[in-house]
């Protein structure tokens, strides 16, 4: 299954706005990122208990359309990051270009995008009268499944990265493409987002993800993160 990604250029963080209140955008569009996952999922397979293929295809077709309206929404905020790895790919260019959040900025972006996501599942799991707190058993961890979660985690630091400067609208669009397309060609489903990938660990539904898988796809997730980087700064050496 998938996970998601959080999104935006990293050049566009929300300008001049206070610290705390980018924080909380981070934190409420990475809640509601994993609210879309997590719900959408327990829904699915409340509708067609049968049939594995058609629970899949709600579950991401919730989520891309959730993704879009998510980064819209918060993006003039924050950046609509919500997800550690594009926080910290934007902190490593800024460092590169002399801009950029500074490590304490870096620091309260990645706890409100954790916070949010355990925020989002105790949610998800309380709309459909489930006990809010959960531990996942369903363990996902294959070989296979972390060069997914690498492969997935990759093109989506190189899809940020490219789109960098982008009109916002494009970015919405072209971001939730690409996480609905790596949700069914990659083998893990598409995570790619350690702050979802944590959330999703407090729900044993079809969303949810065991504890130790979580840590194999989270360690898998930040490799692919920095494959990403360093492929497009070779792509991209006008950028260094």
């Amino acid at each position: 299954m998938f996970g998601f990604a959080g999104v935006q250029t990293p050049v566009e963080r929300g300008g001049g706005l206070p610290l705390g209140r980018r924080v909380l955008a981070e934190f409420l569009g990475t809640a509601l990122l994993v609210t879309v996952v997590v719900g959408s999922g327990i829904a699915a397979q409340q509708l067609s208990p049968a049939d594995v293929g058609l629970q899949f295809f709600e579950n991401t077709t919730a989520t891309v359309f959730g993704l879009a309206v998510i980064i819209l929404v918060f993006g003039p905020i924050s950046g609509a990051h919500l997800n550690p790895v594009v926080s910290v790919a934007d902190w490593f260019e800024g460092r590169r270009r002399g801009s950029g959040p500074s490590g304490f900025e870096l620091t309260g972006y990645v706890s409100g995008q954790v916070l949010g996501g355990v925020a989002g599942a105790m949610l998800a799991n309380s709309m459909f009268d489930q006990a809010p707190w959960q531990i996942s058993t369903r363990d996902r961890v294959t070989g296979g499944h972390l060069i997914g979660e690498m492969v997935a985690t990759a093109g989506l630091i190189a899809v940020v990265s490219g789109l960098a400067g982008r009109n916002r609208s494009l970015v919405a669009a072209t971001v939730a493409a690409y996480i609905g397309s790596a949700c069914w060609f990659t083998s893990s489903g598409s995570f790619a987002n350690p702050a979802a990938t944590v959330g999703r660990m407090f729900s044993d539904s079809f969303a949810g993800i065991a504890p130790l898988s979580g840590l194999g796809f989270i360690a898998a997730q930040l490799l692919g993160a920095a494959l990403g980087a360093a492929v497009m700064t070779l792509l991209r050496p006008d950028r260094r």
